[in-house]
């Protein structure tokens, strides 16, 4: 009898797991299910968009806790540019997923339609926050918008965009104090008191508060638009002694003449007076300052978001509405000119960490890479007509419901989860601001120019209108055409000519021309699925 039952509870020890097989499933398990209830919510978003920062002349050298919290931790994006290089048209396309030609903003100015009745009636209604909030989420910007928003013509600080939950925009262009914002429609002044008014901190302290007040059970975007590094580069009082000895970058195409290229490039004088130079390096130096607060936003926002347990959910983007110049081919600061320091621009993306979970075999855990690995680098064309699709896909929504001209680039960052195509070229274009009178300072220049600086340098005039194709992939190069009395074009080899020192149009094989011709003929006109078409 002894031995029946000996032998009975021997079979019952065969068949069933010992405790630590039971207690290493039933975790498994819980893991599972923990983790695939949390799969069932969308990923949030978060978008840190600076302004004026450029990545060719070492504008992130500053960013010493953002380059490790975001880019080391997750992608690095070498080959992102603008749609344009200008803030308001900029921003228009990565709020539309358009190009300027489809949104119809082309400048700063009201008459280029930025943040104007016709943009607020058309392409700001099916700009990507509105479908995120069709999504479910809960919604937060803070910081600066488009240029003339909150003006008497274009609604006053009671308009509020459509989309958003929460709303702290600023009046107008970025400034650090003495500022008026927008909160949820409702005007409020600041001053100059560092603890209550300086913008960057406040608007990364209102993000903390929605994050703490937000519904869990929902996903949320918050987009951050702080004035850094822009003018007038007033850094916070801790950061006023840093980088004293720091000065402009004096290689590449620092000082060069603009030989060969338009009208507006050959007119600063060459070389620079010190007057200038003096000038371009204090902005140099105050724009880094002023980078230091922003770094410590991301700093801030990643351990704000670890707390509370949503940093494996989320997908943080860090990037710049365009870049910029100090002193390349002899202007003194400023953006809009179609070269890689004015178009080319940082952008770095931390996702998800990779979710576990449980095939049909239980004890078999899969652990998939359908996210950035840390510190990698791709060097795919990214603009930012692909930005508002890759929010849309993350959030889930089919993107042929959505009429951008962008496409994601969620398959990039995870080649396992989706199915992409890189596209081999892209379309910047630009129209040209200028004033009707002569700049007072500078009468013998004469009307039609603009953001004149120091020693009547103009950095931009109404015909600076031009349109241009990149391509990186069958050649490095950029073909350029201006929209003025000459029909001028400007072409690049920048794998031979990494600085465009060298207008090569006289010595391109007319051939290639044609096709670059045709090419930008067809991007200029293109719309929706015709702009992302990998062969034109």
């Amino acid at each position: 009898m002894a031995s029946s039952e000996a032998r009975t509870r021997q079979k019952k020890r065969q068949r069933t797991p010992n405790g630590g097989v039971r207690a290493a499933l039933f975790l498994a398990l819980f893991t599972c299910t923990l983790r695939c209830s949390e799969c069932e919510k969308p990923s949030n978003i978060v978008l840190i968009l600076a302004d004026d920062q450029d990545v060719y002349l070492g504008g992130m050298t500053p960013m010493k806790k953002t380059k490790a919290l975001i880019g080391d931790a997750g992608a690095t994006f070498s080959n992102a540019f603008t749609a344009t290089p200008l803030c308001c048209p900029s921003r228009s396309s990565i709020l539309t997923g358009q190009y300027p030609h489809n949104h119809s903003v082309r400048n700063n100015s009201l008459d280029g339609n930025c943040s104007s009745p016709l943009w607020q009636k058309g392409p700001e209604t099916t700009a990507f926050p509105v479908y995120l909030s069709k999504q479910h989420y809960q919604t937060f910007y803070a910081g600066k918008y488009l240029n003339q928003y909150g003006k008497k013509e274009t609604g006053n600080v009671g308009y509020v965009p459509p989309g958003w939950d929460q709303w702290h925009a600023l009046m107008g262009n970025s400034q650090y104090y003495n500022y008026t914002l927008s909160v949820n429609g409702k005007e409020e002044q600041h001053g100059d008191n560092y603890e209550k008014d300086y913008l960057t901190d406040l608007i990364l302290n209102r993000s903390l508060h929605f994050l703490d007040d937000r519904s869990p059970q929902r996903p949320f975007f918050i987009m951050l638009s702080p004035p850094a590094p822009h003018s007038p580069w007033t850094a916070a009082p801790q950061y006023e002694k840093n980088f004293t000895d720091v000065k402009a970058p004096r290689d590449g195409s620092f000082d060069k003449p603009g030989k060969d290229k338009h009208w507006l490039l050959r007119q600063p004088s060459n070389p620079m007076p010190s007057t200038s130079l003096n000038f371009l390096d204090n902005a140099y130096r105050k724009r880094w300052q002023t980078l230091l607060s922003v770094d410590d936003m991301v700093e801030a926002l990643v351990k704000k978001l670890e707390g509370l347990k949503e940093l494996n959910n989320t997908y943080i983007f860090y990037t710049s509405d365009n870049g910029y110049h100090t002193g390349q081919f002899s202007l003194p600061i400023d953006k809009r000119q179609l070269y890689d320091f004015d178009i080319r621009i940082p952008l770095m993306v931390r996702g998800p960490a990779p979710f576990i979970y449980l095939s049909i075999n239980p004890l078999i855990i899969h652990q998939p890479h359908i996210h950035p690995c840390s510190h990698s680098t791709f060097p795919s064309i990214l603009t930012y007509v692909y930005l508002a699709p890759t929010f849309l896909d993350i959030s889930g929504l089919n993107l042929s419901f959505v009429n951008m001209d962008g496409q994601s680039f969620l398959s990039q960052m995870a080649p396992e989860l989706r199915n992409g195509t890189a596209r081999p070229y892209f379309l910047v274009e630009y129209t040209g601001e200028g004033h009707l009178d002569p700049d007072p300072a500078c009468p013998k220049l004469g009307p039609g120019l603009s953001q004149c600086f120091p020693d009547c340098v103009c950095e931009d005039a109404y015909n600076n209108t031009y349109a241009c194709v990149r391509t990186l992939a069958e050649h490095n190069l950029q073909y350029c055409e201006f929209a003025d009395t000459e029909s001028f074009v400007e072409v690049y080899n920048l794998t031979s000519d990494p600085h465009q020192l060298e207008n090569i149009v006289k010595k391109v094989d007319p051939t290639l021309l044609q096709a670059m011709n045709q090419r930008l003929i067809k991007l200029q006109s293109c719309e929706g699925d015709s702009c992302r078409a990998t062969k034109i």
